[in-house]
């Protein structure tokens, strides 16, 4: 998993995409068959499914820098195109079944346990305490370790949020479980499964899951990175692993799914009988990653430290020898070549404009995200900027599903933020409409890269290509058949003329935000921006 340069990308490059120029009177163009042409080479065989840390990813991260480089843009590192990450890759010990012991009980089948690299072996014995949801919000006024005793615990927690809570807030909430039970004092999270949470992931599927590899990025002290280091263990309990923890309580498990699947039913915690015990063995290796950076200083003195953020990211897969069928590279076409292509045609049409915009636009393509937001989650913890300078608003492109013509577009992060009114005017003068997420179980706000720049305190936006017309159709096909399939590649039917019409929307919102006398600001009294940025001026919503 070794990473060294190959300079015949940039041979490459010129052989796919030939110089342009532009005046200050010429629009910029944007075209389907530059956008395929760069979606072509990244998502080929010769990458090999363009895994962090791998040949195949430095080959991608090779011909993103020499076509930053061809259009005219700035290093964002002294000397380098890229920022270091070094990767750490924690494995389950095949030698050493992990298991939960729970009131002498030993179980490795009900139980799904990952690997974690911060200690390779590992025996975490302690009482446990159920904590419903386990979620806390001062704002949302929910705090499910009221009254409960968790100093040196495993919290006990049902996955997912109350039904009826608003997506995007569940999900956020969700996510921050393991932060609430370290505050709470606990030294490690168990979680059950609801059965809203089985319906979309199968227990076979989440135990598949825990037991791939466990990556994260080293911190200045050589250790893997985790936000919240007072939770050694973690682990999801089902079924009779389930039922064993509850025992002696009065309650049972159906019990508490019961409870669970009511709208706003929220469990209320309570001290659980047996003791638990979570054994494991890990290794861990590291390897070496990069984001890939570039800059285009903005032409306005008093703006051009204030910086937008337009991203994508560059990983995928890999080779997958668990893959059924004889084609084992996961070339990730649309997830996410169609991303990074979208934004170099962004990049070009930006370097070629004939005027820089005020601010100044940082373009960067990411590596881990497919191993949970590392790449971004890296940048945003050890930014670039110069000194004095700060980042305002961030673009996201990941995955759009270009095999349609799409009549309209869901914002993710528009509501959130004066960056609501930006995307609206950009998308009306290309005609497209906004739309409500159809997806909100899936919390996607949450999900992708600009996500680990809102925990900064950031305002950001992500487009999803919508469900109108034959977007419905379309997108969910792809979800079913295609989507993390060796199938997402050049072979899709692509919609050339609606992937220039996407770079063309996500230009304008990114040129309107860098040309905006005032920065984005968090709209007052929404959630992301008290939670992140609580006190950055809010503007009020219209």
């Amino acid at each position: 998993m070794r990473l060294r340069p190959f300079a015949f990308a940039s041979f490459l490059v010129l052989a796919l995409t030939a110089p342009h120029s532009a005046s200050a009177e010429t629009a910029p163009a944007i075209t389907g068959e530059e956008i395929r042409a760069d979606i072509g080479f990244l998502a080929d065989d010769l990458l090999e499914g363009r895994d962090a840390g791998t040949r195949g990813y430095d080959i991608a991260a090779r011909y993103v820098a020499a076509r930053f480089e061809m259009l005219g843009l700035k290093q964002a590192v002294s000397d380098s195109w890229y920022q270091p990450v070094t990767l750490a890759v924690a494995r389950l010990d095949p030698d050493s079944i992990p298991s939960l012991t729970i009131g002498g009980r030993r179980f490795t089948d009900d139980v799904a346990i990952g690997a974690f690299g911060r200690e390779l072996k590992q025996s975490l014995s302690g009482q446990a305490v159920f904590v419903g949801y386990g979620l806390k919000s001062d704002r949302e006024k929910i705090n499910d370790y009221a009254g409960l005793n968790l100093r040196g615990k495993f919290a006990v927690a049902l996955a997912g949020s109350p039904a009826g809570m608003p997506s995007e807030i569940g999900a956020h909430l969700a996510a921050e479980k393991s932060l609430a039970a370290q505050e709470a004092g606990a030294i490690g999270l168990i979680t059950i499964p609801s059965d809203a949470f089985l319906a979309r992931t199968p227990w076979e599927k989440l135990r598949e899951r825990a037991q791939s590899p466990a990556v994260s990025w080293l911190d200045k002290e050589g250790q893997p990175y985790v936000r919240t280091p007072g939770i050694r263990g973690t682990a999801y309990a089902n079924a009779a692993a389930a039922e064993a923890l509850l025992a002696g309580s009065g309650k049972s498990l159906a019990m508490i799914r019961a409870q669970a699947a009511k709208p706003g039913g929220q469990p209320r915690g309570f001290a659980l009988k047996p003791m638990v015990q979570l054994d494991r063995s890990s290794s861990v290796a590291t390897a070496p990653s990069r984001n890939v950076l570039a800059v285009l200083p903005g032409s306005d003195p008093a703006l051009a430290k204030e910086y937008v953020l337009l991203m994508a990211h560059l990983d995928h897969l890999g080779i997958r020898e668990s893959a059924r069928g004889p084609d084992k590279i996961y070339n990730g076409a649309m997830d996410n070549a169609s991303g990074v292509a979208t934004m170099l045609a962004v990049a070009k049409a930006f370097a070629e404009s004939g005027s820089r915009p005020k601010r100044s636009i940082l373009f960067a393509a990411v590596t881990g995200e497919e191993d949970g937001l590392l790449g971004s989650q890296y940048l945003a913890r050890n930014p670039v900027l110069p000194a004095g300078a700060k980042l305002v608003g961030v673009v996201n492109l990941d995955m759009p599903i270009l095999t349609y013509d799409f009549q309209d577009l869901i914002a993710f992060g528009a509501e959130h933020s004066t960056l609501g009114p930006i995307v609206e005017k950009a998308a009306k003068a290309e005609g497209i409409a906004l739309s409500p997420d159809p997806l909100p179980a899936e919390g996607l706000f949450t999900r992708s890269d600009h996500y680990r720049f809102v925990q900064e305190g950031v305002p950001a936006v992500f487009l999803m290509t919508g469900f109108a017309g034959p977007g419905k159709q379309a997108f969910e096909h792809f979800l079913k058949t295609d989507y993390h399939q060796p199938s997402d590649q050049m072979s899709l039917p692509f919609h050339w003329e609606a992937a220039a019409k996407f770079a063309k929307v996500n230009y304008a919102i990114a040129r309107e935000i860098a040309e905006e006398p005032e920065a984005p600001r968090w709209y007052k009294g929404d959630f992301f921006g008290d939670a992140f940025a609580p006190d950055a001026p809010k503007a009020v919503k219209p």
